[in-house]
């Protein structure tokens, strides 16, 4: 096989359909739109979730509780993921960020009581469980709030 010989697999590429290039296309005059009515038009387009005119699906349905804008986003952490720290390490959020345990700190971190901790280390982060805090003084190691 030379490099003059490859050609695309049968069925690969695929023409653009290039409209109002004349009769002969199939695509000429009407360029596909149809004859009249607004989507024949330049720029003319219906948004989305138009109905024509119809009550759209979005209004039709019932509206159930709100959004709390306020609400706080925490990146979550277990006990056990500690563990691939060294003994007596300072862990705060940014610490953790940089090994890798938490990928984005949002509203701060939070952190849980799923498995366990073999040695001590101290913590400062924004929330933890009551399980969490008991795990990790049970093992030596210190919680502080920030």
């Amino acid at each position: 096989m030379k490099i003059n010989e490859l050609s695309p697999a049968e069925g690969s590429r695929k023409k653009r359909k290039r409209v109002g290039r004349g009769p002969g296309s199939g695509h000429g005059k009407t360029c596909c739109r149809g004859h009249k009515g607004q989507k024949s038009r330049s720029g003319g387009t219906v948004r989305p979730g138009f109905e024509g005119g119809q009550m759209p699906l979005h209004r039709r349905l019932p509206k159930r509780g709100f959004t709390n804008i306020f609400r706080k986003e925490y990146a979550i952490l277990n006990v056990e993921d500690l563990n691939r720290f060294e003994p007596n390490a300072v862990l705060d959020a940014e610490a953790l960020k940089a090994a890798g345990a938490v990928k984005k700190v949002m509203g701060g971190v939070k952190l849980l009581g799923g498995g366990e901790i073999s040695h001590p280390v101290v913590i400062r982060i924004n929330k933890i469980s009551r399980a969490a805090r008991e795990k990790v003084e049970a093992a030596g190691g210190k919680v502080e709030l920030i």
